[in-house]
């Protein structure tokens, strides 16, 4: 089976999640059920139907979080080996050489991809033009607008 990266962080989170849905949101939805069963007619009780919706929701998600920790391969990248080349979780410092504006990136998994906190995906374009490169090398990536070029100025492991 194909191992999922993640970083430390990104596996702390989906952690605290699944804790969460197994002592908070669980027992809560278990609750709401019983609640509504109490009111009697289940045929006609859209509490009842609405908390078994919610059930499932919640099963669902903690199952597929089960499965994303199970098949994870956490990666810490201060105890990579990179030798100054940007990796999975590397911190990356660029410069895009259109404007020069100057953008930092963390290459993290898909599910802790976000980029307004300046995290993305190891699938994305921008990542796959920067995996293996070091700083002061150029990056050319496909972006819809067409090729940006950005200048790498400095690749951390934190």
């Amino acid at each position: 089976m194909i191992k999922t990266p993640l970083t430390v962080r990104g596996a702390e989170l989906l952690k605290a999640e699944l804790q969460r849905l197994k002592s908070v949101e669980r027992p809560s939805v278990i609750e709401a059920i019983a609640e509504a069963r109490s009111h009697g007619d289940l045929s006609e009780n859209a509490e009842y139907d609405a908390a078994k919706e919610r059930q499932a929701f919640v099963e669902g998600r903690i199952a597929e979080l089960e499965a994303k920790i199970s098949n994870a391969q956490i990666i810490d990248p201060n105890e990579l080996d990179a030798d100054g080349r940007i990796v999975f979780a590397a911190t990356v410092k660029l410069m895009d050489l259109e404007n020069d504006d100057a953008v930092t990136y963390q290459i993290v998994g898909d599910d802790e991809a976000d980029i307004k906190d300046g995290k993305v995906s190891i699938n994305s374009p921008i990542a796959r033009a920067l995996i293996g490169k070091e700083a002061g090398d150029v990056a050319e990536v496909l972006a819809p607008g067409g090729i940006r070029e950005y200048e790498i100025l400095d690749v951390l492991y934190i």
